[in-house]
Parts: structure tokens; C-alpha cells; sequence
């Protein structure tokens, strides 16, 4: 199909949602979905993430169109380079693509991060921060962001979020009231704080001071930021591409790896499911009270009742788009933290062909009436 041609399906939306799950290493994924969108001229007007999708949002949403992709590449071949040892790597997954040998070997990738941290993004705190604290204080993390600061710094243009050309949302978690917030450009200046505390997962990172508050990764409370865009007021015609790092299902574990990877599936995938079924179930019933309100006879119209029931009437196409990182063979628990460049390559190469598979689909593009409630399509569920 042209590109002209999406753009004319997309066109009667009044707004293109990108919505993010955080995901730490499994972010290349996104990375490659972002292209794959691009590839066919589909660009967000509003993009929303949490943790890692929120660096992946804010580089989106602070870069022209034509330097979107130049920058996540940059990010993720920057916090994800080659090693000395890359191409005898890359030759043993060749040998062998999906044998224990690459699980081994990106055991060995997750253990070198856990350790050595990863270049422009953390790096493990000095030993002196423990021993000078005594033992009922001292860091609030094991590892330092401050080259995570650097990295946003370097490339990203935080006036051009603030300019407001992309809205642009974040989820974070307030540490003192334990409540979930969202950083929106629509209502405040974003600056490189404000993505840091969406990422800043305990008891890796630190909580980030913001206006005398603290907050730590969104993650904790709600790892989709799906709601945070179809509550927004008043409520439009939405085109959402929704893609998610952790698949809620899965298979029963076979061992204590397994058993780790299956709890951060469940625990970071946000009963995804669950959730896009629950904002559709809304979603209809606010169409349908649109329809009946305007079915009442006059003298019913001006009631009280009548008067609350509208300001709980929403009609709007919702149209989500799903995709979701399906695991390795060979992955186990540390694919969240697993940062070697062939292993960034994969993911990135994998959102890219789940992408193409999906717009393979252009009807699933078309906006769906407002009378049979919002619709979701993804690959595997058809």
C-alpha cells in the first residue's frame, strides 16, 4: 500500500497516539515499531511512555520528523555499543540462533551491566558513598544517572517538547503519597528531570527531586500509560498504537529463571489486556448514553439526571493498535537489563517486522463507528 494511502486512513482521526510501556533493554523494541511507522508516513501527535518508553518518547517528541529515527538509534547504539567481542558474538549466534549458548551468552551481557553499569545511561555508585554513610543511611541507589542527564541533553531538544508541536506524557510515581502522576507538556515544562524520575526503578536508580517532590518510576503503580491518554478531556477520535515489553501471557515456569522472568511479565505487563478490554467496555458505554441522551423527549432533556448523565457521555472512534514483544526461547529474567548491541539489534529488528506484519493490515486503520465502541487489533489475536 502507498503511504499516501495510510495518511488518508489516518486522516480522519483528530489525534495519533504512541503509548509506551517501560521495559529497561526490551526499549530497542519500541525503537523498531517507531521506524516501521515512519517507513509508511504515520507520525504521532501525542506520545506517552513510562520508564524507558518515556526516554524513547521524549526523543520522539523532542526531534523534527526527519531526525526521529537518527536519534533513537543514536541513544540506544550509545547506552547498547558494540563490545570488543562483538564479532565473535555475533558469529556464535549465527552458529546457533536459538541454542542455550546465546541464553549463556546474554547472561553474561546482563551480569557485565549489573556490574559495570552501561555507558551513558548508569554507572554503579563508589564504594566510598557506602562506607562514609554508616550502616542506617546512605545512597538511595546502587547505580548514578547522571550520564542518563548527559545522554538526554545531548539529544534531545527540550524546547522543542516544551513548544507543544507533539503533546508529550510521562508516568512517573509520587514516592511520599505513593500516588501515580504524569509530566504533560500540555500543563507544565518537561525538562530532562522529569523523564529521568519515569525511569528512576528502585532500588537501581534514585528518586528524582521535582518542586521539593520525589518520584520514582511509573512502572510501580501502572506500567501502560493507555489510560492517561483515552481519559484526556474531552475525548477525541484516536488512532492508539500501543506497544508493550512484557506479554501477560506466558507459560508455567520450569525453573527459578523462569519463575523471575514469568513474575516481571505479569507484574510489568499491567493486565494489558485486561485494561484495553476495561477502557473499551467505558468507552462503548459512553457512545451509547451519547446516543440515548439525544433520544430523550424535551422535557426530560433539562432534568438534573439528565444534566450528570451528559458529563459522563463521551462519543469517540477509538482505534487501538496492539503490539506486543513476544520472548526469546533463550530469554530468561535478566532481558530487562541484557544491554549488548546484537541483543539491542534483535529487538529493534523485531518491533520493525511486528510493525510491517501489522500495516500489512490497512483496515485495521480505519476509524472504526462510534455505534460498535472502540475496536483493538493486533497480529497474533487477528
Amino acid at each position: 500500500m502507498r503511504d499516501g494511502s495510510f495518511t488518508d486512513l489516518i486522516a480522519p482521526y483528530e489525534r495519533v497516539a504512541l503509548v509506551l510501556q517501560g521495559g529497561g533493554a526490551l526499549g530497542a523494541y519500541q525503537a523498531g515499531v517507531v521506524e516501521g511507522l515512519f517507513k509508511h508516513g504515520i507520525h504521532p501527535t501525542w506520545v506517552a511512555g513510562v520508564s524507558i518508553g518515556a526516554i524513547n518518547a521524549a526523543l520522539i517528541a523532542g526531534n523534527p520528523p526527519e531526525r526521529r529515527c537518527a536519534a533513537l538509534s543514536e541513544f540506544w547504539n550509545r547506552v547498547a555499543p558494540p563490545s570488543p567481542w562483538e564479532g565473535a558474538e555475533s558469529l556464535w549466534r549465527r552458529l546457533d540462533p536459538d541454542g542455550p549458548s546465546i541464553s549463556i551468552l546474554n547472561q553474561w551481557s546482563a551480569w557485565r551491566t549489573a556490574l559495570s553499569g552501561q555507558p551513558g545511561f548508569f554507572r554503579p555508585r563508589a564504594a566510598v558513598e557506602w562506607a562514609v554513610a554508616g550502616p542506617f543511611a546512605g545512597p538511595t541507589s546502587v547505580y548514578d544517572t547522571a550520564p542518563l542527564k548527559k545522554t538526554l541533553e545531548d539529544l534531545i531538544d527540550f524546547d522543542r517538547i516544551n513548544a507543544g508541536s507533539i503533546r508529550l506524557a510521562l508516568g512517573a510515581v509520587n514516592v511520599r503519597t505513593g500516588n501515580s502522576v504524569y509530566f504533560d507538556n500540555a500543563t507544565q515544562r518537561i525538562g530532562p528531570e522529569h523523564v529521568m524520575a519515569s525511569g528512576a526503578l528502585p532500588p537501581g536508580f534514585a528518586p528524582v527531586e521535582i518542586d521539593g517532590e520525589f518520584y520514582w518510576d511509573g512502572g510501580l503503580v501502572s506500567n501502560t500509560p493507555l489510560d492517561h491518554v483515552l481519559e484526556d478531556q474531552p475525548r477525541r477520535d484516536t488512532l492508539v498504537f500501543q506497544v508493550d515489553l512484557w506479554s501477560a501471557t506466558g507459560q508455567a515456569p520450569r525453573g527459578m529463571s523462569e519463575v523471575l522472568e514469568r513474575q516481571k511479565d505479569i507484574m510489568y505487563s499491567s493486565r494489558t489486556r485486561f485494561n484495553t478490554d476495561k477502557v473499551t467496555y467505558e468507552q462503548t458505554l459512553r457512545n451509547q448514553l451519547v446516543a440515548l441522551l439525544d433520544r430523550l423527549p424535551d422535557d426530560l432533556k433539562d432534568t438534573d439526571e439528565a444534566k450528570a448523565l451528559r458529563t459522563a457521555a463521551c462519543g469517540a472512534a477509538i482505534n487501538i493498535v496492539h503490539l506486543i514483544y513476544r520472548r526469546k526461547s533463550y530469554e530468561r529474567d535478566t532481558k530487562d537489563y541484557e544491554f549488548s548491541n546484537a541483543g539491542m539489534r534483535e529487538h529493534w529488528e523485531s518491533g520493525l517486522a511486528d510493525t510491517l506484519a501489522t500495516l500489512a493490515h490497512p483496515e485495521w486503520l480505519r476509524m472504526p463507528s462510534r455505534g460498535t465502541g472502540p475496536v483493538t487489533h493486533d497480529v497474533l489475536r487477528g
